[in-house]
């Protein structure tokens, strides 16, 4: 017995395998059947999905052939033959591997066509109720199926109004919905605790009417509006109608239902439904038969909602359920261009820092400059001070013993001379001696000067026109504050000298420091300085004011030394400042200038040394460079 199964089960699988080899593959080819309008977002949507599911998981070329029967607005047997005469010339050369069916009116039909047309072509069937499926299919048919509850609906409504009293419903009669008939024997469990407002069947100005006076703690529930008496429409196109003229929200269960003045709900997605119809398809393509493969159920209802009938309604996105998706949000400013705002921020606040910074500096520097200038200043009175300090000390030492033996001696010639008899050779002697005293101190004051002449300051080479920028930025401060215009016009060709450094910056600032002084108190405050080269191959420089001038009558004066002008000057500048031009080869003068001012000038050898020349003047000690 067990060698005799073993052989008929050897016969069976051989027998299989004959046949699948026998049988030809299907051609791959799709024709859908729609049983509604083409205009329609929620077949487009089915149908689009379909189609881009199958062509990205095929691997092959693939044809598809779409038809819309518009079976809501073509009724009847002669209509349901007319198709069938259509569709018998219409795709005579054209072989079908699959009917893909979208919703229950157009399955019935697909079933009619293909025992006449297509008889042993698979169909497989999607947007179908539960309802359908469940009166029975023949062979070779499988599909998904949908269910659409009040339950569901109702949910959503109690999200949207959580004490909700009363519910209403517009659409076409519930007995006339495709999807939504079986609300019928769900109505009873919900009229019991809240107040049914029936509006189904009702032209769209009634229902605008209507939906305008709701009571309070209501809800809208759309189910579609496909037809009144002879007039049919897109059922999404009816939505915004009703949403102008509600006074409570509107709550749907399909994606083409929402978008355009309905709150939301638990949503059934076009995209989802055509995806997984299309996977189906594709396996009866590929070999597996219809008959065996399970009907299933398509559950992808998920919580969606409009951010901005949230809004218009006041309704708090707490409330929703977890994962809830809202479209249509209106973002902030910050959240639209929060990277623009922060890179600007950032930059502003860059901005500011170096503003801050820089600020901080400049001051940091201009108080570094005003200390410097007073140390300058305080360095250069001390040096005033000692300098004259340790001269007058000087002569004081070395001739108050010859003066003190002057004195001494002219007593004594006195006395000889006023005695009984006047002893004339010892006055003689004395007054002899007197002058010899005389000389003596004369020499003492003329080596006390010459060592004070002595200059032991190293010369370098020099470029006038750097000194004179130098001096320029040591007084910036000064020229700011008095607010003094600067014109200075210095020759690029200019030759240099051979000079010490801080002597000639000691005179061009001493110069400066006048004029600067000349022209605080007149208008207008100009200074000017200029450089050239001379003639005979030497440095011109000139440093001109609009101060008030001088007096001519203390011209011959201006550079003997202690003759001053100002009230607290010691009269040493210019006479130091003439003793240093001379001691290297050169001279300084003075002049007025028309309209108004003074200007001071000199001029240096281009070979000027540091000993003093036949033409030159007497040299000045370092302790002595004043201003």
């Amino acid at each position: 017995m067990r060698s005799v199964a073993a052989i008929l089960f050897g016969l069976k699988v051989l027998l299989d395998c004959f046949s699948a080899l026998a049988a030809e593959p299907l051609p791959r080819s799709v024709l859908i059947l729609d049983q509604s309008t083409h205009f329609g977002h929620w077949q487009h949507a089915i149908i689009g999905a379909i189609r881009s599911t199958m062509n990205e998981s095929a691997g092959q070329p693939m044809a598809f052939y779409a038809e819309h029967l518009d079976l809501f607005l073509f009724k009847g047997q002669r209509y349901a033959d007319s198709l069938e005469n259509h569709f018998r010339e219409k795709y005579r050369d054209k072989p079908i591997g699959v009917i893909v069916v979208v919703g229950a009116v157009a399955l019935r039909h697909a079933m009619n066509l293909r025992a006449s047309l297509w008889p042993a072509v698979p169909i497989v069937f999607c947007a179908v109720d539960e309802e359908t499926v469940a009166e029975g299919l023949p062979a070779n048919v499988t599909g998904i199926t949908i269910r659409q509850t009040l339950a569901s609906m109702i949910a959503a409504a109690r999200i949207v109004v959580p004490d909700l009293k009363a519910f209403a419903i517009v659409g076409t009669p519930l007995d006339e919905q495709v999807y939504a008939r079986h609300f019928i024997k769900e109505l009873p469990n919900f009229s019991r605790d809240l107040e049914f407002i029936d509006l189904t069947g009702l032209s769209i100005a009634e229902v605008r009417q209507r939906v305008s006076s709701l009571p309070d703690k209501a809800v809208i529930l759309y189910i579609g509006i496909t037809s009144v008496g002879l007039t049919t429409y897109v059922a999404a196109e009816v939505v915004p109608l009703i949403a102008e003229r509600a006074n409570r929200p509107i709550v749907v269960d399909a994606e083409s239902l929402f978008g355009s003045g309905a709150v939301g709900g638990f949503i059934l997605g076009p995209d989802q439904i055509g995806q997984n119809a299309g996977r189906l398809a594709l396996r009866v393509l590929d070999g597996e038969d219809a008959s065996h493969i399970p009907i299933a159920s398509e559950t992808s209802q998920r919580p969606l909602f409009d951010w901005r009938q949230l809004q218009r309604w006041h309704i708090d996105e707490g409330r929703l359920p977890p994962g809830s998706e809202i479209r249509f949000r209106e973002l902030s400013v910050w959240q639209r261009y929060r990277s623009e705002i922060l890179a600007t921020v950032a930059v502003f606040l860059l901005q500011m820092l170096l503003i801050f910074w820089l600020v901080y500096e400049h001051r940091r520097r201009s108080l570094a400059e005003a200390q410097s200038r007073r140390s300058m200043a305080e360095l250069t009175h001390m040096n005033r001070i000692a300098s004259a300090g340790l001269l007058s000390a000087s002569l004081a030492h070395e001739v108050s013993q010859p003066l003190t033996g002057i004195v001494t001696r002219a007593n004594a010639a006195m006395r000889w001379l006023k005695a009984a008899t006047p002893n004339v050779d010892r006055a003689q002697e004395a007054l002899k001696q007197i002058v010899e005293a005389g000389h003596r101190a004369a020499d003492v004051v003329t080596n006390v000067r010459a060592m004070f002449k002595k200059d032991s300051q190293e010369k370098s080479v020099i470029s006038i026109n750097e000194l004179i920028r130098a001096v320029v930025a040591l007084v910036y401060i000064d020229l700011r504050r008095h607010d003094i215009e600067t014109q200075i016009s210095l020759d690029s060709q200019l030759p240099v000298v051979i000079a010490n450094k801080v002597q000639l910056q000691q005179v061009i600032l001493n110069l400066v420091m006048n004029a600067i002084e000349a022209v605080s108190s007149t208008e207008p405050r100009v200074l000017s300085i200029k450089s050239k080269a001379t003639e005979r191959g030497g440095v011109h420089v000139s440093i001109e004011d609009t101060g008030s001038g001088i007096d001519p009558a203390n011209m011959d004066r201006l550079f003997k030394p202690l003759f001053t002008t100002k009230a607290r000057g010691m009269g040493m500048g210019l006479s130091i400042c003439q003793s240093i031009i001379e001691s290297h080869g050169g001279k300084i003068w003075a002049s007025p200038v028309a309209p108004r001012g003074s200007a001071f000038q000199f001029e240096l050898p281009t070979g000027a040394t540091a000993t003093r020349t036949e033409h030159s003047g007497e040299p000045v000690a370092k302790d002595m460079m004043l201003h």
